[in-house]
């Protein structure tokens, strides 16, 4: 033996000889958390511990997230928004998993837009953001929430949030959302090492809802689950069937724990875009109506119907009501939206520092006094609709 050769090996790692040993995915098990079966079936001693209200308020929060994607899409095809990316589908995913959170923990979604909902960001400002109007995105900072639409882009930094946080012994955690396409990308193997590394307190939440746009999940990755690839970053992983609202609500209320802990956890919910990847796509071109109406029949929202009237909560839930209300609060906020102000010159140099720097302050009011002094020139300059 060298003088510099190796002699340590990992802890659960037994030296062999004789022919090579090679590591298979056949040599991994990974099983799919599920509280609630797709037919309503469950043991009652595997549901959460949650109160009856807790349990209607689930509910509410799904139902929540449906309507504002429907009403999101109609008001996209009237030419009220440029496009949209809907969640039908991913209800309990979504809910399921925001509902473990604190307000004191950092989120950074792909596509989830309830959970901001839940934290208190208005209707209205959500509106504003998918209209291209940076002040959506005020409320969102002030609920210590973003969204990220480049795929994966904000992976790193929410690593990186994480590590701040543990540096600054903060109790709380650092959450992203990914989609199953955010996992092919570089971003997310640097984050996901990174935190691994580190131990940093933050959660990767994947919801692989089988199709990265168009391509299909399978052919995005040879791996059999998303969640096996955490273990290569020395990462704790947990897949979960994520059309049972009640199995994402346990799994990752557990994760938070081990987060908070300084275990970083990736968790990948199996769930289903039952709708187009947004209203600029075209999803017949690459997935079977006959795939779709599979998935149908595992509606989150019908699933979870089964438990509460199992549980005698049903009879206190009146479904319609809240559709209503939901309904008249989209009304509301999309009113507002509509009254939104045109945008001013200002606004070409706001948003960029917290208080404008002499410098820009100088600039802004150059131009200011070249406006007064032509105001023909107003005459080429276009205001952004409000859409």
């Amino acid at each position: 033996m060298t003088e510099n050769a190796p002699t340590d090996h990992p802890a659960n790692a037994a030296v062999s000889a004789g022919d090579p040993r090679f590591l298979t995915q056949d040599d991994l098990t990974v099983d799919t958390h599920q509280v609630v079966g797709p037919d309503g079936s469950y043991d009652a001693d595997d549901v959460p511990d949650l109160d009856a209200e807790q349990f209607r308020d689930l509910y509410r929060w799904m139902l929540t997230d449906r309507v504002f994607s429907r009403r999101m899409v109609s008001i996209q095809r009237r030419g009220e928004l440029g496009t949209f990316g809907s969640t039908r589908g991913q209800e309990a995913s979504i809910i399921g998993s925001a509902y473990t959170l604190q307000p004191e923990d950092w989120l950074y979604v792909g596509r989830a837009w309830t959970p901001m909902f839940m934290r208190g960001v208005p209707m209205e400002d959500m509106i504003l953001f998918w209209r291209g109007i940076e002040e959506g995105q005020q409320s969102f900072a002030e609920h210590n929430s973003q969204i990220a639409i480049s795929i994966g882009s904000h992976l790193p930094l929410v690593a990186g949030l994480a590590w701040g946080m543990d540096l600054s012994g903060d109790d709380a955690i650092a959450t992203a959302y990914l989609g199953d396409g955010a996992t092919s990308t570089g971003a997310a193997h640097e984050a996901i090492n990174f935190a691994g590394a580190l131990g940093v307190p933050a959660l990767f939440y994947c919801q692989n809802n089988q199709y990265a746009i168009s391509l299909a999940a399978d052919e995005q990755t040879g791996a059999n689950t998303l969640a096996q690839k955490a273990l290569a970053y020395g990462m704790d992983a947990i897949r979960v069937d994520g059309q049972d609202v009640l199995a994402v609500y346990e799994a990752v209320s557990e994760a938070r724990e081990r987060v908070r802990e300084g275990e970083p956890v990736f968790v990948e919910s199996v769930t289903y875009r039952l709708d187009a990847h947004t209203t600029s796509d075209d999803p017949t071109r690459y997935r079977s109506d006959e795939e779709v109406d599979a998935w149908e029949q595992h509606d989150p929202l019908e699933r979870y119907r089964e438990f509460l009237k199992s549980e005698g909560l049903w009879e206190d839930v009146d479904h319609d009501a809240i559709v209503d209300e939901i309904e008249a609060e989209f009304d509301a906020a999309l009113e507002a939206a509509n009254e939104f102000a045109e945008r001013e010159i200002v606004e070409i140099f706001a948003h960029v520092y917290e208080e404008m720097p002499p410098e820009l302050q100088r600039q802004y009011e150059e131009f200011v006094d070249l406006l007064d002094r032509r105001p023909e020139m107003c005459d080429f300059i276009e205001q952004r609709p409000k859409g």
